[in-house]
């Protein structure tokens, strides 16, 4: 049953494949703003995937966030998810990051409940 408060965490380590500089999204070897949000929607992805129809899934469609800190290569980055609003299918959820110095990002993600099989039939 889909519940506010649902949660997950999800973590990575900081290494050279998922910094900025690798990514493309800047030129310095620390940790990049899209493998953050990455981070961020699998924790919300599975904090509810267990509590999901059969045949369901969830996909993202808006994400607000902010990188507040940078993170070198070798930190363990560690994101929160918290579901704190279930509207029909659309999910809300307050999103965060951190490393071993504290926030290093936050925001709110929201997520669409769909049906695998139809969702997938619309692709081209």
């Amino acid at each position: 049953m889909l519940e506010k408060g649902l949660s997950h965490q999800s973590r990575t380590r900081v290494a050279a494949e998922n910094t900025a500089a690798t990514l493309g999204s800047g030129d310095l070897p620390v940790f990049a703003t899209p493998a953050m949000v990455a981070l961020m929607e699998n924790a919300a992805m599975l904090a509810v995937a267990n509590e999901l129809p059969e045949g369901s899934t969830t996909v993202g469609s808006e994400m607000n966030v902010s990188h507040i800190k940078p993170s070198g290569i070798g930190a363990e980055i560690t994101a929160s998810a918290i579901l704190t609003e279930v509207d029909g299918r659309k999910l809300t959820f307050n999103v965060g990051a951190r490393d071993a110095d504290g926030v290093i990002g936050e925001g709110v993600h929201i997520r669409y409940i769909v049906d695998r099989t139809k969702f997938l039939a619309k692709v081209k």
